[in-house]
């Protein structure tokens, strides 16, 4: 690509350097860190001449044709919705019923034993961490480790090579194969998409593609200071959207997934950087909105950015769902029984009206999960009060603080049968209050049979046993059982799936263990770690009526039932026992929620 090289101008064309064209549909070879790679020499700051061919990926022309088989996708409705968050290798690398050819792959996704498992835990879409072809830093690589997740894009329209059995163009076969196969399993396939910055990092990075185009025209540059990146990602650089062409490239990227890919939807990583570089700032969010190809899928933000300013859960414009990371926190914090949790607690379950309500939002525009990729599994966050990331190489800088998990008497492993007990009540708890509260729940990869990443909480940088599920591991944190029950009763039960929130006065009722109503005083209690929760519902078309019960302390507490006749749906502490009906008087043991139908009112 020619044209100028003036950096003090926002230039850096270089035609020395092979470019990877943005509208690619495959890329294939490895990036190899050679000085060549970069487009200046670091000392003098003039254009770098030597040939990076020999080292950099290269686009592929490829047969788009494919056999959709009159595919169509599955358009399962926000209330009915159950996410899995996964990622493609992690997910299948140790599956023994994948064949190890396909283990790690696209093909894998779909396979049989994975379509089984994800009917028998009620999932209805995957959602899938970055597949759109992406690079190791080169810090990483000189550490001996990679980008395992892939926010590290370099191909807006390239499925990524990491995740097929061929990279001579078959990615693309592959994926759609796939996206076929699930969808014929009833099941919709949502992509992590990353358009908040590219794998060409700050000035010190490599000149792979947008920046040898139009440097001025991809990334948002400093305005006293062309030279210079805005950073509001963490990565080095800001992929702007101000850019009539860099607005079209994305749309042109989103538009192609849906139309070709068959995708059913995405998730943006740090959505309001997109919402900052755009000409019209959060009006971006409603042309994706309405555009007519985009119209019809599923669109979620990731409400905050790496600045402070950043935050912006709650913001979004209607038909755009949110990663709720006060769900997370707020279930986090009670069922650490912490002291002053409960209120917040309740806000949490009954769908953050706090959080949505004021734009006139609903329950389901919250995405509840009380773990993902980025952070805890379910069995560390009750193994570990603090993060362990020493194998990243970072001195343990990376990664949050803020993790609101306990050890609960050991920290990491144990064979102490009391302290395994109670990390197994918790885990339990927390996952059946993700099921029951109002939003739409995402699970994460593994934690259903207890994937650790050993105290690890930002894992992203490791491809290995440390991140892969280990599907033959310890049979003592299957949360199978669990997971099943939890969420076939949400399934059952239209009260658990609403699209509006509860009236505060009519539907809801607030129970101390004793039966009688919370007061005000009562709400104000730092010791308060049980709740009870009495859902009433107008008519059949909103479900049975529920009670809920929740004990976060570390004894047993008795709970009067509220008059009616009351079916035991779901206990966290006996997840496989039979359902029965429930005496006046309810024994929640320690750290474990019980939830009760009324069968008889239709």
């Amino acid at each position: 690509m020619h044209g100028p090289y003036d950096p003090a101008r926002g230039h850096r064309c270089n035609p020395s350097k092979l470019l990877v064209d943005p509208y690619a549909l495959a890329i294939t070879g490895t990036l190899e860190w050679h000085d060549a790679v970069h487009g200046h020499d670091p000392m003098t700051g003039t254009p770098n001449p030597h040939n990076s061919a020999p080292y950099v990926p290269r686009g592929l022309v490829v047969d788009s044709s494919f056999d959709w088989q009159h595919d169509r996708p599955p358009r399962t409705p926000w209330a009915d919705s159950v996410m899995y968050e996964a990622h493609v290798r992690g997910l299948t690398k140790r599956h023994p019923d994948i064949p190890p050819s396909l283990r790690g792959t696209y093909r894998a996704v779909s396979s049989l034993a994975m379509i089984e498992h994800f009917k028998e835990m009620g999932v209805t879409a995957i959602e899938l961490l970055p597949v759109h072809h992406a690079v190791t830093e080169r810090a990483l690589a000189e550490r001996g480790l990679t980008n395992y997740w892939g926010y590290n894009t370099i191909g807006f329209f390239a499925p990524d090579a990491r995740f097929a059995t061929r990279s001579d163009g078959g990615q693309v076969t592959e994926f759609k194969t796939m996206v076929r196969e699930l969808h014929g399993a009833g099941l919709e396939v949502i992509l992590d998409v990353v358009y908040n910055h590219t794998a060409e990092g700050n000035v010190a990075g490599p000149t792979l593609s947008f920046r040898g185009i139009d440097n001025r025209a991809y990334y948002a540059l400093e305005p006293n200071h062309y030279s210079d990146y805005s950073d509001y990602t963490g990565t080095g650089n800001t992929f702007s959207i101000a850019d009539p062409m860099a607005r079209r490239l994305v749309l042109d990227s989103l538009r192609y997934w849906v139309s070709d890919m068959h995708v059913d939807g995405f998730r943006f990583d740090l959505a309001p950087v997109l919402g900052r570089t755009a000409a019209d700032g959060f009006g971006f969010f409603d042309v994706v909105r309405s555009d007519p190809v985009l119209a019809g899928v599923k669109l979620i933000a990731e409400p905050w950015d790496t600045t402070p300013e950043g935050y912006r859960l709650g913001t979004f414009p209607a038909g755009w769902n949110e990663w709720n990371g006060a769900f997370r926190d707020r279930v986090r914090r009670f069922w650490r029984a912490d002291e002053g949790a409960r209120g917040d607690f309740t806000s949490a379950i009954t769908g953050s009206s706090d959080v949505f309500a004021d734009r006139d939002r609903g329950p389901l525009a919250g995405i509840n999960f009380i773990t993902s990729h980025d952070g805890f599994t379910i069995r560390d966050l009750v193994s570990y009060t603090e993060k362990h990331n020493e194998p990243n190489g970072e001195e343990g800088r990376d990664g949050t603080d803020a993790n609101w998990s306990r050890n609960w008497g050991v920290e990491g492993p144990t064979s102490d049968a009391e302290v395994l007990d109670r990390r197994g009540r918790v885990a339990r708890s927390m996952i059946a209050t993700l099921a029951l509260s109002q939003g739409v729940p995402m699970l994460l990869h593994g934690d259903e049979v207890g994937r650790t990443q050993l105290g690890n909480n930002n894992a992203y940088c490791h491809d290995s046993e440390l991140t892969w599920i280990d599907w033959e591991g310890p049979t003592t944190w299957s949360l199978l059982p669990l997971v099943r029950r939890a969420f076939a009763v949400r399934a059952g039960n239209q009260v658990f799936r609403r699209d509006r929130f509860f009236d505060p006065v009519g539907n809801v009722r607030w129970r101390k263990p004793n039966g009688a109503e919370l007061t005000n005083e009562d709400w104000d209690r730092a010791e308060g770690h049980t709740l009870g929760c009495w859902i009433d519902v107008a008519t059949a078309d909103d479900g049975l009526p529920v009670f809920l019960a929740f004990n976060a302390s570390a004894e047993d507490r008795a709970f009067c039932v509220p008059a009616g006749s009351w079916t035991m749906a779901l206990s966290s502490a006996e997840p496989s026992a039979p359902e029965r009906a429930a005496e006046e008087e309810l024994i929640v043991p320690a750290h474990s929620l019980i939830v009760l139908e009324m069968r008889g009112k239709r």
